[in-house]
């Protein structure tokens, strides 16, 4: 194909996928890969161009980031650093706002925008509820620390990453993990001035219909609701006591009657007994009668321990290797009519049923039948609480991964994804490895320590990201291939050429921050890189500068809720409206153009 066609085939794409982006009716991966196929069809991309853009290294580093994103979340640092913001923030307003947003922004630059919103939307929540403040006050700050908070780290977002990678490919330079902090750290503390100074006038006070629920205290509100701590007990063992030196699995009651083994304990009371056999001055949790209490203690040689104070029960039931969950009978279960009392447990003794409850009475002592509607509060550690609550025989009440990440901070595998996310940073830092390596050995090692599980891996990932990108990077080399950037940047150029490369820099920056208010960020970063270099070299200067601010444009999605995962998740917990978000953006967008012109080419020279 020769001539023009090929350049108004590729424009004529181009302008259909980004219409059907600010359509916003069909799904932005079957748009981009529907371009893709057209571009093929047409011969303007080869076969192996097509396919070669899943496979991206954008792609493979885009997928490995997700997952470590994913084993943080969900071996609890992410509720760990919210426990601590909610300590600690306070009655101020001012204070309340640099808590969060700095939190957000670590947490966007560790793990990504998109994983630090979804940590932090349950935090927020609960601060809300606890400062009777709007959920609106709070949560597009959170949006807009996350989006700036972005450009600390190279895994921010992934127009980084493609901004870092193309430039590497082209043999412009290589863009260090940290450099994105040169903009960056300015680009947040100007976002954190401007919402602490406007934030309150021009945001709404209202309340979402789409609230996440506040499950820090779930342990707290079972234990109340189920009356666990009716006739508990701890019992310290003593030296002569025939448990000394059992196994911990083979501790049973021999006094019958409705005793209930809750757990076993260190001498503290608190800390879950994690060696093999029961030592002196372990403690036992038990539940039942105080008779049938004494005559358990004098018969197996245990004595009452003093230390127990209300509400540790909680925190017994409910830690890092331990969960509960609540789930009720559905009707049709095959589980109606079989008997279940406290005290069972399953035949491998994975799950422990501590309480059943029929229509808000407990039914305590006795075995009882089983009846559709009926509550069951269930223990065990999380592995097998998931494993058994998999089956559709019951409904869990409670999202158990939800429970995990907002009620157990620093969880089983904690330490071990900690010191994952340090070695990648280590890595991509000194440059010791490239970045998708890096990434894919990262996420692999989190697998291989028992943080994840494959399965989360592949129901944790949203999967749109990475495909979006794959679908979009033959449309990107259509546009090289073809000339079609190199005829748009003459055309930058010629507007804007005279004015000198910081104007073409400003030109840069606002045509990619317009497009990015209404299709997502990695596809404007895609579309418009090529744009950047191809201006670059008529104007013969480095592209360096105008990469940067093609990826400071593309990230710059403050006006509407729609261009960015972001802006979106917070939408509904917020109850925001269409228009609640340019008020405040447009303010946050005019300082990130003055921390583009005005900073990035004091960095990366022209």
């Amino acid at each position: 194909m020769n001539g023009a066609a090929p350049i108004v085939i590729t424009l004529a794409v181009l302008c259909a996928a980004m219409g059907l982006f600010a359509w916003n009716r069909i799904p932005a991966a079957v748009v981009a890969m529907g371009a893709s196929l057209v571009l093929c069809l047409a011969g303007i991309v080869s076969t192996s161009e097509f396919v070669h853009g899943v496979g991206d290294s954008v792609v493979i580093l885009i997928i490995a980031l997700l997952a470590i994103a994913k084993g943080l979340e969900l071996s609890g640092v992410s509720a760990w650093a919210g426990q601590l913001l909610i300590q600690h923030a306070g009655t101020s307003r001012n204070r309340r706002l640099l808590l969060i947003m700095l939190v957000a922004a670590v947490f966007s630059a560790l793990i990504g925008m998109n994983g630090a919103v979804a940590a932090m939307l349950g935090v927020i929540v609960v601060v809300a509820i606890r400062s009777r403040v709007p959920p609106s006050q709070l949560m597009i700050p959170l949006a807009f620390a996350c989006l700036t908070g972005s450009k600390l780290t190279l895994l921010g977002t992934p127009v980084n990453v493609i901004a870092a990678i193309q430039a590497e490919e082209a043999g412009i330079g290589h863009i260090g993990f940290f450099e994105w902090s040169v903009v960056g750290l300015p680009l947040l503390a100007g976002t954190i001035v401007i919402v602490m100074m406007f934030g309150q006038r021009l945001l709404p006070e209202r309340h979402g219909q789409s609230i996440p629920a506040d499950l820090s205290r779930h342990a707290y509100t079972l234990v109340e609701q189920y009356r666990l701590e009716d006739g508990l007990h701890h019992l310290r063992v003593r030296a002569s006591s025939p448990y000394v030196g059992q196994a911990r699995e083979a501790v049973s009651l021999p006094v019958q009657g409705g005793l209930t083994l809750l757990g076993l304990f260190e001498a503290d009371g608190r800390t879950p007994l994690q060696r093999g056999e029961v030592r002196e001055g372990d403690i036992l949790l038990v539940r039942g009668e105080a008779e049938l209490i004494g005559q358990l203690a004098t018969a197996q040689h245990l004595a009452f321990y003093e230390g127990e104070r209300a509400g540790v029960l909680a925190g017994q039931l409910m830690n890092r290797e331990l969960g509960m969950a609540e789930v009720v009978i559905p009707a049709r279960s095959r589980m109606i009519g079989q008997t279940l009392f406290p005290g069972m447990m399953t035949e491998d003794g994975g799950l422990m049923v501590l309480a059943v409850q029929r229509g808000g009475d407990s039914l305590a002592g006795a075995p009882v039948s089983v009846q559709a509607g009926d509550h069951v509060l269930l223990q065990g550690s999380w592995e097998a609480l998931d494993r058994y609550l998999g089956d559709p025989q019951v409904m869990v009440v409670d999202s158990l991964e939800v429970l995990q990440k907002q009620a157990v901070a620093l969880g089983k595998g904690a330490r071990a994804a900690i010191a994952i996310l340090l070695l990648l940073v280590l890595l991509l830092t000194f440059n010791l490895a490239a970045a998708p390596i890096a990434a894919v050995l990262c996420a692999t090692l989190m697998v291989v320590a028992g943080v994840l599980k494959p399965q989360q891996i592949y129901r944790g990932i949203d999967w749109n990201t990475p495909i979006l990108i794959g679908a979009m990077i033959p449309l990107a080399t259509a546009m090289t291939k073809t000339g079609t950037s190199t005829m748009i940047g003459d055309y930058v150029v010629g507007a804007l050429g005279d004015g000198g490369p910081r104007l073409v820099l400003l030109g840069v920056f606002l045509v990619t921050a317009l497009i990015t208010q209404f299709i997502s960020n990695t596809s404007s970063a895609l579309v418009m890189m090529p744009i950047a270099i191809a201006t670059a070299h008529e104007l013969a200067v480095s592209p360096l500068p105008l990469m940067i601010g093609v990826a400071m444009g593309a990230s710059a999605s403050f006006l509407t809720p729609y261009a960015n995962g972001v802006s979106l998740m917070v939408h509904g917990p917020g109850g925001y409206r269409f228009g609640d978000y340019w008020k405040l953006g447009l303010v946050v967008m005019a300082w990130a153009l003055l921390v583009t012109i005005v900073i990035v080419p004091m960095y990366w020279k022209f």
